[in-house]
């Protein structure tokens, strides 16, 4: 990743944008904005911004607001993160857009420092809430989840659990393998393994199983 964060926000007040990217520090370039769904879906398949600061309520598309974008822009996972920044601090608001996709939700209460931490957090696989938001997300998955993810987990060896939680926080295979000293080969056949257990598709698939059990 550069060091440069390049994000785009979404947002359908002007003011709040313009005065969002006077508080975001030195590390964060702003590559595009967007203030309603269609807009929002556009920008971020054109800029393919490391993060995008995402608001939960938009006008445009099908009402659906920032879910919709996230919907929209599913294939674009693996190198674009998703952090859901909004006024709202409703348990339904956090879990809607977490199942959606988001890698987080803060409110816009939060300093511009804060905020700009919470970008390179999320830009580095980093699952990020403000205080008390993460409960919503845990009581929404519930303890049969976490019930879940061992007994799946248990179908696993220990390498591919490496392998799995790797991949699932967006390492390339060429990344695994050097961390874990394999070839890309053998991430490959044990990528595959996984997914054959865990009877998931893709990568895709596979990030969103992790996030909803918190195994990342």
């Amino acid at each position: 990743m550069s060091e440069t964060l390049r994000v785009v926000i979404v947002d359908d007040h002007a003011i709040f944008r313009s005065g969002l990217k006077a508080d975001l520090d030195a590390r964060i370039m702003v590559a595009g904005e967007a203030a309603t769904v269609e807009e929002a879906i556009a920008v971020i398949h054109a800029e393919r911004p490391d993060v995008v600061l995402l608001d939960v309520h938009l006008p445009g598309g099908r009402g659906g607001g920032g879910a919709e974008v996230l919907a929209g822009c599913a294939e674009l996972f693996e190198a674009t993160r998703f952090l859901a920044l909004s006024v709202s601090d409703a348990a339904e608001d956090v879990v809607t857009v977490i199942r959606a996709g988001a890698r987080g939700y803060v409110t816009k209460s939060i300093s511009g420092a804060q905020i700009s931490d919470a970008v390179a957090r999320v830009a580095g696989g980093d699952a990020v809430f403000s205080p008390r938001l993460a409960g919503f997300v845990l009581d929404a998955f519930g303890t049969q989840a976490a019930i879940s993810a061992d007994e799946d987990l248990d179908l696993l060896s220990a390498r591919e659990l490496e392998v799995m939680r790797l991949i699932a926080r967006g390492y390339s295979y060429k990344e695994v393998a050097k961390d874990l000293f394999i070839s890309v080969k053998t991430v490959e056949t044990h990528v595959s393994s996984v997914l054959r257990k865990l009877q998931l598709s893709n990568r895709h698939e596979l990030t969103r199983w992790a996030v909803d059990r918190r195994i990342l």
